[in-house]
């Protein structure tokens, strides 16, 4: 670059010998003639305005340069355009644009907006699981109480005592061989304690298996008995019962087991129908007789998703029923399912 600039004093003329000489040529025009200075073929810098012979070297201390980065303007010359488009000036302080400085204020916000809401919703999952973690070894704890059988030949061997050390109000423990639903069952003097509350008495999004609170204990006594249990999202409690809804499914479970301190029950699927939390009809428990009872089912059936081949049959001949309610969420947090259930008929009744 050093050959693009002018020295001090170089008028472009030559001497004798041909080179460039440190006199200007003079134009024929005599005295008024100006002074004519060639110019080099590429040369694209020239003299300062005012004095034609003179120029800056390029280490000259008053040469002027125009920054290639953005930066503080040189004094004497018009602000860099770079100032306005330096893509790394992420504040947004070197310009003067309103616009661009709200920009940057929005992105900004919603950069921060949208970490929080993944840091919440992160906190949220991690919270879940950890209450289906301590949901899980509540269950796993009451399960060692019982001996069951998968294959549903046998009913539940229960140690009645080690349970009630644990809490006193256990009145049964329900069994759907084959599936996940193995569990005590209680009884509270309302129908709240056991949504959240454990047989410890610590607080678990599952709460425990319970009768409902106007049955008669320790259940099969009343015309109906209902025994409620939460529908967890990860399969736990009563989830199997939700899917009975599906024909196939409910085809596939054909002994329910209800075991109390006094005597064991063997039931089968009779009917699963869904409804949701204002159907007062649902909690019926005493009938006048068994007629009664037996219309009160025939009108389940016909409101049933899934029932069994032989449901007229059992009806006719049912005297009492264990009902299994849980939540669905067809109708939002009010639907619930209902599996009806009745004792088998063994040869000789």
């Amino acid at each position: 670059m050093a050959s693009h600039f002018k020295q001090p004093g170089d008028t472009g003329g030559r001497d004798s010998r041909g080179h460039r000489g440190a006199t200007p040529r003079r134009s024929a025009g005599g005295q008024g003639a100006h002074l004519k200075v060639r110019r080099g073929g590429d040369e694209s810098y020239h003299a300062p305005e005012g004095n034609p012979y003179a120029a800056s070297t390029p280490h000259s201390a008053d040469a002027h340069y125009i920054p290639v980065v953005s930066g503080a303007p040189v004094e004497g010359r018009r602000r860099s355009h770079f100032a306005e488009t330096d893509p790394y000036d992420l504040s947004g302080r070197r310009s003067r644009d309103p616009k661009k400085r709200v920009g940057r204020i929005v992105s900004v916000i919603l950069f921060v907006v949208g970490v929080g809401l993944i840091a919440t919703a992160a906190g949220m999952w991690l919270y879940n699981q950890w209450n289906y973690h301590q949901q899980d070894v509540l269950n796993e704890k009451l399960a060692t109480y019982a001996d069951v059988s998968d294959n549903g030949t046998t009913p539940p061997q229960v140690d009645w005592e080690a349970l009630k050390a644990i809490n006193d109000e256990v009145v049964g423990w329900v069994q759907i061989p084959g599936t996940v639903v193995s569990y005590p069952v209680y009884q509270a003097a309302d129908n709240e304690k056991y949504l959240t509350t454990g047989a410890d008495g610590s607080s678990v999004i599952g709460g425990q298996i319970f009768m409902d609170c106007e049955n008669t204990a320790p259940g099969m006594v009343d015309g109906q008995t209902i025994i409620y249990g939460h529908h967890l999202r990860n399969g736990a409690m009563f989830k199997a019962v939700s899917d009975m809804t599906n024909q196939e499914m409910f085809d596939s479970v054909s002994t329910v087991w209800y075991v109390t301190e006094e005597a064991t029950y063997e039931l089968e699927p009779l009917l699963i129908y869904q409804t949701d939390a204002s159907d007062t009809n649902a909690r019926q428990f005493t009938f006048g007789s068994d007629e009664e009872l037996r219309a009160y089912l025939t009108e389940l059936l016909g409101r049933a998703a899934a029932q069994s081949p032989d449901a007229e049959v059992l009806i006719s001949q049912a005297s009492h029923v264990l009902t299994l309610c849980t939540c669905n969420y067809d109708y939002s947090d009010n639907g619930r399912t209902l599996l009806v259930c009745v004792p088998k008929v063994t040869d000789g009744e």
